[in-house]
């Protein structure tokens, strides 16, 4: 199956590669978006399957000054400069890789007291800078796209998310104990996601092979809440064979 083509029953095709042709295929829709316009937008994703594509970015050497990148997510409840925070994961994983002016880089901010003022302003700033040209997404376990959980509205905005303890757990190896591990979240909603206009979705290993089914084969449900990129009409999926075993 390598480097082929997937048919999916919601017509959206699966590119399958080998694990490492995900970031350099992953990087070549990056490079697509960023000539797009004179002020690109890059939604980022956290986790370890954007991981490859961020190397790529790196290894390219190109001059990302032109572009504002946004976040998908953030913990609530962390200390500010916690290493764990997805704030200081992308300074790790983007800003100080790539060369970036750490104010290009946004999230949604856990810190102000006042999370739904918080959600509002990060959904104005999206606007303001013209809508997220491509949108880097991983899949949960769960089905879960960026921290949106199962069960919640499919047309959902930025808000405050409780976690499930599926997710806790998938994400306790980043911390110490499942106790460290934060309750909460806020991040952009389905809705927000949808907005953007060509989603990649990069997926690896056989854990997260139902999940891809679920999502590009299965029902549009809250269940599933990946399962809304069949309702976008720009969709890349890159993917290693487990991922793509089951479709």
């Amino acid at each position: 199956m390598n480097n082929s083509i997937l048919p999916s029953s919601a017509a959206i095709p699966v590119t399958c590669l080998e694990p490492g042709d995900l970031g350099p295929a992953a990087a070549d829709c990056v490079f697509e978006a960023l000539a797009s316009r004179p002020k690109p937008v890059i939604g980022v994703a956290t986790g370890s399957s954007p991981s490859p594509l961020y190397q790529a970015l790196a290894a390219s050497r190109r001059d990302f000054s032109s572009a504002a990148w946004f976040a998908l997510d953030e913990y609530v409840g962390l200390p500010e400069g916690h290493p764990e925070s997805y704030a200081e994961v992308l300074r790790r994983e983007i800003i100080d890789p790539l060369g970036l002016d750490p104010r290009t880089v946004h999230l949604p901010n856990p810190h102000t007291g006042d999370h739904q003022a918080a959600c509002a302003r990060y959904e104005q700033q999206i606007v303001e800078a013209g809508g997220i040209d491509l949108q880097i997404l991983g899949i949960g376990r769960n089905g879960h796209l960026a921290f949106n959980e199962p069960g919640g509205a499919l047309d959902s905005r930025t808000r405050l998310e409780t976690l499930t303890e599926d997710t806790r757990t998938a994400n306790q190896r980043f911390f110490d104990s499942l106790e460290d591990v934060p309750t909460h979240c806020l991040t952009q909603g389905l809705g927000t996601i949808l907005d953007a206009r060509h989603l990649l979705l990069i997926v690896q290993g056989a854990g997260k092979a139902e999940a891809l089914r679920a999502a590009l084969q299965g029902p549009v449900s809250p269940d599933c809440p990946a399962s809304v990129l069949q309702l976008h009409g720009r969709v890349t999926v890159l993917a290693d064979a487990a991922a793509a075993s089951l479709l």
